[in-house]
């Protein structure tokens, strides 16, 4: 599988519309990749509190269309991150979305575990409530998002749906940089799975600079790929086998003796 993630910055005096056209042509730079995968929040802007409300979209916004064309035109996966969804009672979500090469929505996972610290998420937005598995001509693939990666029981909840291969969009900021390669390197050899990790870079809303290093870790702990701290498309071709090689040769997954209850996640999701 060969896959591109796109480490995009959000500054805040770049419009959404305008940053969408940007982020067109940093995906289109992606051409050949089966997967292409973009942050969290990026068209809004993770850390542009006030412009949550004004930004919303439903899953037929501007946003979601967007991806629409790129995956289409590109004939690939495409993970557009995640976006501030409006849902018909006027809730907000911070949800990803995954579309296939035809464009059709694949999955979406809305946040589970919206963020309080120093952020205003938590006040804004609606937590999620569903957890699922897309079986994709990728394979099986599940999404977290972000702060979601500090919660293992979640994670592990995908696993015991099937997940092989878990996407993971994210503001992280530098300030935290070694949690976020402790912890998307933690949670692969901890669940067996492939973890895509594509956070944000530059400086946003409020002088916050968030930490790029997107990264790939495979069920070993090993980095297949890491990006640096600016801009960029970092590409990376992933032999998917080695899930399957790790469960079998280091079985911990078949080992537990107290498998994670997940009942508090029961929706289907998409």
């Amino acid at each position: 599988m060969k896959v591109a993630l796109v480490q995009l910055a959000s500054p805040p005096d770049e419009t959404a519309a305008d940053r969408r056209v940007r982020a067109g042509q940093l995906v289109e730079s992606a051409r050949g990749a089966d997967l292409v995968v973009l942050p969290e929040l990026w068209a809004a802007g993770y850390f542009s509190f006030d412009a949550y409300p004004d930004e919303a979209e439903s899953l037929d916004g501007p946003t979601v269309a967007a991806g629409r064309e790129w995956a289409r035109s590109l004939g690939a996966y495409v993970h557009v991150g995640s976006l501030v969804e409006r849902d018909a009672a006027g809730r907000l979500f911070n949800t990803a979305v995954l579309l296939a090469p035809d464009g059709t929505i694949a999955h979406t996972y809305r946040k589970v575990h919206v963020f309080g610290y120093a952020s205003r998420e938590a006040e804004l937005l609606t937590p999620g409530e569903t957890l699922s598995v897309a079986e994709t001509g990728l394979g099986p693939i599940g999404a977290t998002t972000c702060y979601d990666l500090r919660f293992p029981e979640l994670w592990r909840g995908l696993v015991d749906r099937g997940a092989k291969t878990v996407v993971v969009p994210a503001a992280w900021p530098t300030a935290r940089r070694e949690h976020w390669r402790m912890f998307t390197s933690c949670r692969a050899v901890e669940e067996q799975v492939l973890v895509i990790a594509v956070n944000a870079a530059g400086t946003q809303h409020g002088g916050v600079e968030l930490a790029g290093t997107s990264r790939i870790v495979d069920p070993w702990g090993t980095v297949l790929a890491e990006a640096g701290t600016g801009e960029e498309v970092l590409r990376c071709e992933i032999d998917q086998s080695i899930v399957d090689t790790v469960r079998a040769e280091f079985p911990v997954l078949a080992d537990r003796r107290w498998p994670v209850s997940t009942a508090d996640f029961t929706g289907a999701g998409v």
